[in-house]
């Protein structure tokens, strides 16, 4: 199978030089994103709401490339406020509970202060 890759229609992607998310073979590796609504370009002040769009925006790009959440199998979660994690709890127990994929917390700044989360995922295809 050949590499794939799929945009969600954010300017970044374009402006910086990357893909929502890369298909190689059995693998989806889905850049980190953030809770923009990317047809509104948007984003709420609410860190809850931006993990549970986050999750949104990563599973239609799971979607595109015939995966999805019950494929993840590595999740980082990146947030600038160690304190703001727990908020996004029950979004990610929504995506994830069942699932149990292996996971990592960071603290560190995010290109845009109003960017409260940041979640990379990669998943492996079912066959």
């Amino acid at each position: 199978m050949a590499r794939r890759l799929i945009a969600s229609g954010s300017r970044f992607e374009a402006e910086i030089g990357y893909s929502r998310a890369v298909v190689d073979g059995e693998w989806v590796f889905v850049s980190g994103t953030t809770g923009f609504d990317y047809a509104a370009m948007t984003i709420s002040e609410d860190v809850a709401e931006q993990a549970a769009q986050t999750l949104r925006n990563i599973g239609a790009a799971l979607t595109e490339a015939g995966a999805s959440f019950a494929d993840v199998v590595r999740v980082n979660y990146i947030l600038p406020d160690a304190a703001d994690f727990p908020a996004c709890w029950p979004a990610l127990r929504a995506a994830f509970g069942d699932v149990r994929p292996a996971s990592t917390m960071i603290v560190a700044g995010l290109i845009d202060p109003r960017m409260k989360i940041e979640i990379e995922v990669t998943a492996r295809r079912r066959a």
